[in-house]
């Protein structure tokens, strides 16, 4: 998919992007980081929550890590090891330092448990005071599934939505849960604010895309970028 055409700020570095939401946050971040690394920018991959350990030797734990990988034009994902082959957000002063010295950093800031759309707790997302862009992420998969089936922590979307668990996800409601500032605009404040709907992968899938892109544009103003990735390409 043409990254760089529906991402602006990838055209410029110096940007902290936050992940947030579900539906291919983890496949999204890492295709937008191989993107630049193709630019022969330092991208920095990390999270303030949880994300797999990456395959292959991209995981930077020192400095002479982090270097080596970008000397070899490769992104490094920085972490501190934690339980069930996964990584954490990594030492507070590590993390600072490394982030001065990136192009972009790219940071997945809540799970979804893999599920295509879900609603924050109330300790989510993480967003770190220098991040400057957030990308609400959905899988268009959920759409025409009930909250119950289709989103993560359906019990507070239903309270976002004012709709039972039963209720089915339609463009309206998944554009309504995706701006709201209890859902994916939690905590956004003044930062550009992009939403993302992924999974596009049908002509019927693309159509409910569409539908609520312009739900998004027209009723609440937020910018929408339609993506889908094959499954080689998914994380």
């Amino acid at each position: 998919m043409p990254i760089e055409n529906d991402f602006p700020f990838l055209t410029e570095k110096g940007h902290i992007v936050s992940l947030v939401g579900g539906g291919g946050k983890t496949t999204l971040m890492y295709a937008m980081a191989a993107h630049c690394v193709r630019k022969n920018w330092h991208v920095l991959v990390t999270t303030t929550t949880h994300i797999m350990r990456p395959p292959g030797t991209v995981w930077a734990r020192t400095d002479a890590d982090l270097f080596r990988l970008w000397e070899h034009g490769s992104y490094a994902v920085a972490g501190t090891a934690a339980p069930g082959g996964k990584l954490t957000t990594p030492p507070q002063k590590q993390l600072e330092h490394w982030m001065q010295l990136a192009d972009i950093v790219l940071i997945e800031a809540d799970g979804s448990r893999r599920m295509p759309c879900k609603a924050p707790a109330a300790h989510e997302p993480v967003l770190l005071p220098q991040c400057d862009i957030v990308l609400a992420v959905a899988g268009v998969s959920a759409l025409g599934e009930s909250l119950e089936k289709g989103c993560f922590r359906a019990e507070l979307a239903q309270q976002i939505l004012r709709v039972p668990g039963n209720a089915v996800l339609t463009p309206t409601l998944l554009a309504k849960l995706l701006v709201s500032e209890s859902g994916g605009k939690k905590a956004v404040g003044e930062r550009s604010f992009y939403a993302v709907l992924n999974q596009v992968d049908t002509e019927e899938q693309a159509v409910l895309a569409r539908q609520t892109a312009d739900i998004l544009k027209k009723r609440y103003s937020v910018p929408c970028i339609l993506t889908h990735f094959e499954k080689g390409e998914r994380a």
